[in-house]
């Protein structure tokens, strides 16, 4: 198994990922990309443990990932499955599970402050944290797709079920787009990737 993930992750948090995922008896699938979601898990009937990530992360993402997803597992096994997905008992145990990760051997400099600030208060998924997801993003392989926020007020882009909305004004920190073939405004957060279309 430890040969299956050292790919996806940095050198040096490959060793404490392995043990984790031994002890808490995780079954891993790295999947093929999935648009809506990095990773998942799930406990099946016979509650044998499966998490899956999606395999175009890049390190940092995926270690995130990873962690946050064992930290599903962890806060279930700990407080009952009752609990909220992502309530305190969970912030709490991937808090515990992630601290370790953050030190420089493992996390290249300029990300430590922006993990330190997210991991006062984990949000369900670290992309509706604009700044550490913008960060995260400069290590990914190059794509043609923006940043909503990056591209002309005005513009046409298309999104990944292929709608295509023109950017409308910033209302706080989110952007408002409309929907050309509804008239529908709806809400984009400044990170979010899109197509830009020509004109």
């Amino acid at each position: 198994m430890k040969h299956i993930i050292d790919p996806y992750l940095p050198e040096h948090a490959v060793d404490s990922v392995f043990e984790m995922i031994k002890h808490y008896g995780v079954h891993l699938k790295i999947v093929n990309e999935r648009v809506t979601r990095h990773g998942d898990y799930r406990r099946d009937a016979n509650g044998y443990h499966q998490i899956t990530v999606n395999s175009s992360l890049n390190k940092y993402r995926f270690l995130i990932t990873l962690v946050h997803e064992i930290a599903h597992l962890a806060a279930f096994e700990k407080f009952g499955r009752n609990i909220k997905p992502h309530g305190e008992e969970w912030k709490a145990t991937f808090q515990r599970l992630m601290v370790p990760y953050i030190r420089p051997e493992i996390f290249p400099p300029q990300l430590l402050p922006l993990l330190a600030r997210h991991f006062r208060n984990p949000k369900a998924s670290s992309d509706t944290d604009a700044t550490l997801s913008i960060a995260l993003k400069q290590f990914d392989e190059k794509s043609d797709k923006n940043y909503i926020f990056e591209i002309p007020y005005g513009s046409h882009f298309r999104i990944y079920n292929g709608k295509i909305f023109r950017k409308g004004a910033q209302r706080v920190k989110r952007f408002e787009c409309m929907e050309v073939s509804t008239g529908r405004v709806y809400l984009f957060n400044p990170n979010a990737e899109v197509e830009l279309l020509p004109h």
